[in-house]
């Protein structure tokens, strides 16, 4: 790997850790895209990658933080950990059975998605909508 790739990757794992410490997120909503137009990893590679990174214990220092100050809910974190490992085992199965490209617009859709629920935009987009039909 050359010295420009590693420093990349290092870019992107601190932009990715910074949000996910700031924000909550980092994992696919920033390594993914970066994986694939910074590194060209293609679809299932930056999945892949990114779920290899969220798998180990990355965010243990931010979860620390978060932990001593009371805002994390130990049994919401047991619950929902279960069931990403049941929903990630079952994501990866149909994932890997459709071809990149649907991977890659079902992606882009659930980000649209979830920026205009977070803009509150989904009421404006639901009027326009109503009102052509």
């Amino acid at each position: 790997m050359s010295v420009q790739a590693v420093l990349l990757l290092l870019l992107i794992g601190l932009l990715a850790g910074v949000l996910s410490g700031l924000i909550g997120l980092g994992g696919g909503i920033i390594i993914v895209p970066a994986l694939i137009y910074f590194m060209s990893y293609n679809q299932f590679q930056a999945q892949g990658t990114s779920l290899g990174v969220l798998l180990l214990p990355v965010g243990i220092l931010a979860v620390i933080n978060y932990y001593n100050k009371g805002f994390i809910e130990v049994k919401a974190v047991a619950v929902i950990s279960v069931a990403f490992i049941i929903g990630g085992w079952l994501g990866s199965k149909l994932a890997l059975q459709l071809s990149q490209e649907t991977v890659k617009k079902i992606f882009a859709l659930i980000l649209i998605y979830t920026a205009f629920k977070m803009l509150s935009w989904d009421v404006f987009v639901y009027k326009w909508i109503k009102n052509i039909f």
